[in-house]
């Protein structure tokens, strides 16, 4: 949230500059995103009065005026705005003067005329932008000669903090300021508090038909407005303070109470409703045009306010164009009310649609705030465009209201959660400072919470709040003290703990990545799947569950991609869900991404772009560090997210436990991916119920090695060769190494050269060269038996 920090100040106003009250702030849990000036730094700037406005002779889009300063004798210009004109009110710099950034205004000759100054606009001051070619325009009464510093009030800094969600009673000036009055132990300068009295007795009739989604409402005509009524200064500085664009006077009243005090409004032009007020659901495609333009079906079961013509607003979220007010709106009926948060959030991630209404609702409004808004509401209207009230209609639905239940708070808690201890009367005056009910008990204190403190609902949380406002700086530092024991590694957790460091030691970094998905995104990864869709989505491209890593991943690879990281190894575990009909499986996985360069840019090595034989060697070293010896089978495959071509499958006992391979090409051009990643993805519990081998003694006699080429049809799989010839030599054999592979001269079409390196070894005693030999003579009758393979001289 963005304000003011002079708007702070007038509610209360420690002494302490702007650094220590951003401090202060922060510590209180309310962290200060950033800190800066209202508008940049500049001098000798006036509010000035353009009194004539000619073309310039010799420029088209130049204009030679005269501007009253108030120093007497009018001051001459050449201004290149194209709303200059007689009569208006301006931003002027003299002639010595200096703009932000260092820029000096010296006398100056434009096309042949002398220009003494310079008249500005908004972004040459700091204070915003306008239209491209146009100068900043004043109110027309504005006082000529007075400092514009001081005319716009700009010694003052902007300050956003950044709200946790369990805080929305911050979402205002009020929230904020009680914070930091029961921080500094001052009074909270609240405005005075007016009944404005009804002036006419036209009431909306109100029915509230969904009473546990809004069992607050309230609302009230205004009548006979000035049309041409303007927004003070002094409101339009602080709503452009905290981000809000001018719309209408009406409104800028509105979204000024929201952020003074947290309650949304919405004003209805009531020429534009018919005779009556309902606050129901939706019903089966009922339609709406909002306020920004966009035309929606609304779901059914959506929060909405209506009347005899429909839909007229998405309560909480965002109005109607229908009964929208403009500049020819004299009547009015304001809304003020408490919609349930679950309504709001529901309504806001249907329709896609967030705003600074819907933000404060789902976080939770005071649900007893709703009068005090309307009256404040209604000073702020008769101050600046006058009209008559009537009498407030109120609805409310006591049962359905939130009930702040009282919490016990104990002594000895305090000392055993915060290791220190705080005086009775302490922990009286926090609590009571930051709104709460105390009573004294036995055992401590019987706690109720205000109305706004939605957050507040058990022992810690009100411990939690004794430290903040004490300040964590001033809670004395203890030395832990206790008795260290290494714990013991489950044999359940071990597994993926070794894992995951042997994905780390290959240069792979760990990612973790939203389980909701884009629906559009995971039909690139299974199109053929069944997802199971979130009933209430974060947002329209998260609303369902992910059935495999690979789009978290990717996605990944894409944000890297876009910040020209070329080169990406991530890998992720996490649970996966598929869904087969009414059964829903939770399936846990690990799975890796690799792109870029095989390795990092250096002298010594040729770079190259990885490859299919990378991911499988990740792989393959994978399982020898988790299970060394354990048979692993790999088999071509088709994956519909995988390269025809590039993708295998890995088998263990006849199951199928993962994929490997490189993204297919149609998903690389979709997601417009300016590399082919490869990747693997393999199931957990597979890969963990995998039994390890078991060790066996080295052997202290020597090992002999043999090496042989054997020339086979190109369609024969290593794995293939290596499981034929481990039949052929049995336990003696210790290791098969491909070196080799070739095709070209000399070899037949259609068949492969591969070179073989077959290392024997014996636990008990040392192989002799016969019977080395006599191994080598079974593995080529039994390659040429099985595959007709030709020994190769």
């Amino acid at each position: 949230m963005q304000f003011s920090e002079k708007w702070l100040r007038q509610w209360v106003n420690p002494a302490v500059g702007t650094m220590q009250l951003t401090e202060a702030l922060t510590m209180l849990g309310l962290e200060v995103d950033r800190c800066e000036p209202v508008a940049g730094q500049f001098s000798e700037v006036v509010v000035a009065e353009v009194v004539t406005c000619e073309p310039h002779p010799d420029a088209e889009r130049l204009s030679f005026c005269r501007v009253n300063t108030g120093d007497g004798a009018l001051t001459e210009v050449v201004c290149g705005g194209v709303n200059v004109r007689p009569s208006l009110k301006v931003a002027f710099v003299k002639v010595g003067g200096v703009l932000p950034g260092d820029f000096k205004i010296k006398k100056a000759k434009l096309r042949g005329i002398d220009s003494h100054g310079m008249i500005c606009s908004s972004r040459e001051l700091g204070m915003g932008e306008e239209a491209p070619g146009t100068i900043m325009e004043l109110p027309a009464d504005a006082p000529i000669g007075m400092n514009v510093r001081d005319y716009f009030m700009l010694d003052d800094h902007l300050i956003d903090i950044e709200l946790t969600p369990n805080r929305g009673d911050c979402a205002s000036i009020m929230g904020i300021a009680r914070d930091l009055a029961a921080s500094f132990q001052l009074p909270l300068q609240l405005p005075a508090g007016v009944n404005i009295a009804a002036k006419h007795q036209q009431q909306l009739p109100v029915t509230v038909s969904a009473k546990k989604e809004c069992p607050h409402y309230v609302g009230r005509i205004i009548k006979n407005m000035r049309k041409n009524a303007l927004t003070p200064l002094w409101m339009q500085e602080y709503l452009r303070r905290s981000g809000f664009r001018l719309v209408h006077p009406v409104v800028d009243i509105t979204n000024y109470v929201m952020l003074e005090l947290g309650q949304p409004l919405h004003a209805f032009d009531l020429d534009k409703l018919s005779s009556k007020i309902d606050v129901r659901l939706s019903r089966e495609q009922e339609t709406v045009t909002l306020l920004n333009g966009q035309h929606v079906t609304l779901p059914p079961g959506t929060l909405v306010i209506a009347d005899d013509h429909g839909v007229q607003a998405v309560a909480g979220v965002m109005g109607g164009e229908n009964a929208a007010v403009d500049e020819n709106t004299q009547h009015i009926f304001l809304e003020s009310a408490y919609f349930h948060p679950i309504a709001v959030t529901t309504s806001s991630r249907q329709l896609s649609l967030t705003t600074d209404a819907s933000y404060r609702f789902e976080r939770g409004v005071d649900f007893a705030l709703q009068e005090k808004a309307m009256q404040r509401f209604t000073q702020l209207l008769q101050d600046i465009c006058g009209g008559e009230p009537g009498p407030v209609t109120a609805v409310v639905s006591t049962s359905d209201l939130p009930v702040r239940q009282t919490i016990i708070l104990r002594r000895e808690q305090i000392q055993r959660i915060l290791g220190v201890s705080f005086a009775d009367n302490d922990v009286e005056g926090i609590l009571q400072r930051l709104g709460m009910h105390v009573e004294t008990d036995h055992v401590g204190w019987k706690v109720t919470p205000p109305s706004y403190r939605f957050d507040i609902n058990i022992e810690v949380d009100l411990i939690e709040e004794l430290a903040r406002l004490r300040g964590y700086n001033h809670l004395p530092k203890t030395m832990l003290v206790g008795e260290l024991r290494m714990p013991k590694q489950s044999s359940l957790t071990l597994p993926y703990l070794r894992l995951q460091q042997i994905l780390v030691d290959l240069g792979y970094v760990e990612a973790i990545t939203y389980s909701f998905v884009d629906p559009k995104r995971q039909r690139h990864f299974d199109p053929e799947g069944n997802f199971l869709s979130l009933a209430n989505p974060m947002a329209a491209d998260m609303s369902v569950m992910r059935t495999s890593l690979w789009p978290g991943l990717v996605h990944a690879l894409q944000y890297n991609l876009n910040r020209q990281v070329s080169r990406v190894r991530l890998f992720e575990t996490g649970l996966c869900f598929i869904q087969e009909g009414d059964k829903l499986t939770q399936c846990e996985k690990v799975a890796g991404l690799l792109a870029g360069s095989a390795h990092d840019l250096q002298w010594a090595a040729k770079e190259r772009a990885v490859d299919f034989f990378d991911v499988k060697g990740h792989v393959q070293q994978l399982f020898q560090m988790l299970h060394r010896g354990c048979e692993i089978q790999w088999q071509r495959a088709m994956h519909p997210a995988l390269h025809p071509g590039q993708s295998a499958a890995l088998f263990f006992e006849g199951r199928c436990i993962g994929y490997v391979g490189a993204l297919h090409p149609n998903v690389v051009v979709e997601l417009d991916l300016s590399q082919t990643p490869y990747l693997f993805e393999l199931n957990m519990s597979e890969l963990i119920s995998i039994r390890p081998a078991r060790y066996k003694n080295i052997s202290k006699f020597p090992a002999v090695r043999r090496d042989l080429a054997i020339v086979i049809e190109e369609t024969i799989s290593a794995e293939a060769i290596e499981r034929q010839i481990r039949q052929c030599t049995g336990y003696l054999l210790l290791e098969i190494k491909i070196f080799d592979i070739y095709q070209g001269e000399g070899i037949e079409k259609g068949k492969k050269s591969v070179a073989l390196s077959l290392t024997f070894q014996d636990s008990e005693r040392t192989l002799v060269d016969d019977e080395v030999g006599k191994l080598i003579e079974g593995v080529v009758v039994g390659l040429q038996r099985e595959f007709n393979a030709i020994l190769r001289a």
